[in-house]
């Protein structure tokens, strides 16, 4: 049964306790597998083919929140912070500030001001903190508890034992003065103070909170709207301005100099410079000409260019870059979910120790009050907010630093995979070498060099190798260019098969050819020879059974590729060069680049082996590679890291997808990953850590209801502030 994903925005979740609620009502629906992210407030749903998404709003709605569908349009808008909070907020500290001063200094206090402090306080404990009460009864019915449920009843609770005491205890009493000290108590005292403070410093830290988060959101929302909102659309020869959903694939569009490219598309006429970092995160412009393929989103720094559009829509670049950060950001890491369980049993737990720590210090001191307060402090610091929110506010902006420097972190496990690695083994063609190799020398046996590069290209064609582009290429500049073979079919790393009319055409590696029983003139050989010794790539073609040239491409090594080598070493990793070329080009690269083991002539499952070889040793494995014949390495590898424009097999078997082509950006990636998992660590020993002690601490009667508000809106928002430090993160 064919499956559905669907992507829902939650309304109403305040801890991990909500969050925790709608995933198991998600979870009770048949057929359907969800993961409910509280700092992204969004919900990740797989659904059968029976299953709709109006079912898995009602189960929401069933248990109290609020749900809605997102889609494209959606997705590029950010709600701003609710302004009601920001009045909550502001109303609550202007009318806390006089009540807390009149409580605690004695200066500020006059005969009566205990009415005054009840006035003001009414409106902050039953306006302001409404939000608290309405989550806390709204989950009262289900039967359920959360943090709101911990400040509801807190803040209840001292406002309703103010009053109590104000109207029968002190009533009459002239000049009565209320606590005069923080951390002391009388047995006539008012918690006005308290509850207002309270509830002003949990508005503040959530509206803080709310604010943090919508910052660390907006680096996907960036990604997003580096989008083209128009393209100019050719049409019979004449320029069209329409909007850039309009574009279909195969239209030809123009980009003019300064221009955002609308969609991805290949170059059919014009020369520029590309600025791709908004995209990948590159400071440095692209050149690009004919034939060049170009991501949506990236701007023409240059001259005019004519395009071909060759994806639109979902099936654009950007569009499959943002979904794979909002996968990441919905994931969760395997310490979330015991976060999650501990936080499903943590609130019934400490109103149960509030409780019991309040009657317990009444049967000791006889003293009330004192009890209350006790009670009140307990239920007020022990807030689970730091827990939900260690583990996605640390992945919500380390995922979108990433994003923004063009380095996507597919999934929470990827983070504990970085943090083992030790061993990078990567690809020659297009990763330490540069994607744009360019044919040097032509050799024909028996036909001509023209026709040799010609029946070349027109297999290779149907690649997207970086040996078969700049065949392609050069084939193209010396307009020997013909019609496109029939029934191409690739073997990936050894070569491509076509039909030219009756004629089989073959071009890849001549170890290839020669093992497929192909005769290779001596001609043939000695070229290859010393083509090889000089560090040249070969490309064999046969017509038949009979080789009948050859192409040298020459490579040029990455000015990055010794820079990102040493940058890995630093980081403790060697490197290892596997490479499909003959052993003598991998040699000639690999000590240009300074790695000191590498492998040549090797196939994809030479590759794959290799890998599973270092595992064997004990090594954690990465793999770097960016085509066809590094899929099953990649797969095979602890992480595999897919590079630049790769193909959507290797993409799709990869753990980190780095849009730049720059290797420094895989030392990069490893290093932002490693620091996302410390922030992740250093987030929940600050959230455990906190309650182990604030806990005790509020029991024990040392901390006052007010100071147990400060403590506990803190808590929260030091963990928020602790992962938006992630956005300094510096690339290389």
């Amino acid at each position: 049964m064919s499956t559905t994903h669907v992507d829902l925005a939650l309304e109403g979740m305040t801890c991990a306790t909500c969050a925790g609620r709608i995933e198991g009502a998600l979870a009770a629906v048949p057929g359907v597998i969800a993961t409910v992210n509280f700092a992204t407030e969004r919900a990740s749903v797989e659904i059968d083919g029976v299953t709709d998404a109006t079912v898995l709003i009602a189960a929401i709605t069933k248990v109290g929140y609020g749900a809605r569908v997102i889609d494209r349009e959606q997705r590029e808008k950010d709600a701003p912070v609710d302004p009601v909070l920001t009045a909550r907020v502001i109303v609550s500290l202007a009318l806390a500030t006089p009540v807390f001063l009149m409580s605690m200094i004695p200066a500020w206090q006059f005969d009566g001001f205990q009415w005054v402090a009840a006035a003001l306080t009414t409106p902050i404990v039953t306006w302001g903190a409404w939000p608290f009460h309405r989550a806390a009864i709204r989950n009262a019915r289900h039967g359920a508890t959360t943090m709101d449920t911990l400040v509801s009843l807190g803040v209840a609770v001292a406002y309703l034992w103010s009053i109590y005491a104000l109207f029968f205890t002190m009533a009459g009493m002239i000049g009565m003065r209320m606590d005069m000290a923080l951390f002391g108590y009388s047995p006539h005292s008012l918690y006005f103070e308290s509850a207002s403070v309270v509830t002003a410093f949990v508005l503040l830290g959530r509206l803080l909170e709310s604010s943090s988060k919508r910052a660390a959101k907006m680096s996907l929302t960036a990604l997003l709207n580096t989008a083209a909102k128009h393209a100019i659309l050719l049409v019979d020869g004449r320029e069209v301005t329409v909007p850039a959903g309009a574009l279909q694939r195969g239209d030809t569009f123009v980009v003019l100099a300064g221009g955002i490219v609308p969609t991805d598309g290949r170059i059919v006429e014009g020369q520029s410079a590309i600025d791709a970092s908004a995209v990948t995160g590159e400071s440095g412009l692209v050149p690009v000409g004919v034939g060049s393929t170009l991501i949506g989103g990236t701007i023409n720094a240059g001259g005019r260019l004519v395009v071909e559009a060759t994806a639109v829509g979902a099936s654009t670049e950007l569009a499959r870059l943002t979904r794979m950060v909002e996968e990441a950001q919905a994931g969760k890491a395997p310490v979330q979910k015991l976060v999650d369980r501990i936080s499903a049993v943590f609130v019934p737990l400490v109103i149960v120790s509030a409780v019991a720590g309040g009657i317990v210090w009444f049967a000791i001191t006889g003293d009330a009050t004192h009890a209350v307060s006790i009670a009140v402090a307990t239920l007020v610091v022990a807030c689970p907010c730091a827990l939900g929110l260690a583990t996605p506010m640390a992945l919500l902006a380390g995922t979108g630093r990433g994003a923004r420097s063009g380095i996507i972190i597919r999934g929470t496990d990827v983070l504990e995979s970085t943090r083992r690695v030790t061993t990078v083994v990567v690809d020659k063609t297009g990763t330490l070498t540069s994607g744009h190799p360019s044919v040097v020398d032509v050799l024909g046996d028996s036909v001509s060099a023209d026709t040799v590069l010609g029946d070349a290209a027109r297999v290779e064609m149907g690649t997207d190798h970086p040996l078969a582009r700049a065949v392609v290429a050069e084939a193209t500049t010396r307009e020997v260019m013909g019609d496109v073979a029939l029934g191409i079919l690739a073997e990936p790393g050894r070569g491509v098969t076509g039909t030219l009319g009756t004629t089989v055409i073959r071009a890849g590696s001549l170890e290839w050819l020669a093992e497929t029983s192909h005769a290779v003139p001596t001609s043939i050989v000695a070229a290859a020879a010393d083509w090889t010794s000089a560090g040249r790539s070969l490309v064999a073609v046969a017509h038949g059974d009979r080789v009948v040239g050859l192409i040298a491409i020459s490579h040029v090594v990455k000015p990055s590729a010794s820079l990102a080598i040493r940058a890995l070493s630093k980081l403790g990793i060697r490197t290892v060069m596997a490479s499909g070329d003959n052993a003598a080009v991998a040699e000639v690269v690999a000590h240009e680049v300074g790695i000191d083991e590498f492998y040549g002539a090797m196939n994809p499952a030479d590759k794959r082996d290799l890998i599973a070889r270092l595992q064997q040793r004990g090594e954690v494995v990465a793999m770097v590679g960016d085509g066809i014949n590094d899929a099953a390495a990649l797969a095979q590898a602890d992480l595999g890291i897919a590079m630049g424009h790769g193909t959507d097999v290797a993409i799709e078997t990869s753990d980190i997808v780095l849009v730049s082509t720059d290797l420094r950006r895989v030392a990069d990636a490893i290093r932002l990953s490693r620091s996302t998992l410390g922030t992740i660590r250093g987030n929940l020993v600050w959230a455990f850590g906190y309650n182990a002690i604030a806990i005790p601490i509020a029991l024990a009667g040392v901390m006052g209801p007010a100071v147990a508000g400060l403590a506990m809106a803190f808590s929260s928002v030091f963990v928020v502030l602790n992962s938006a430090r992630l956005a300094a993160f510096r690339t290389s």
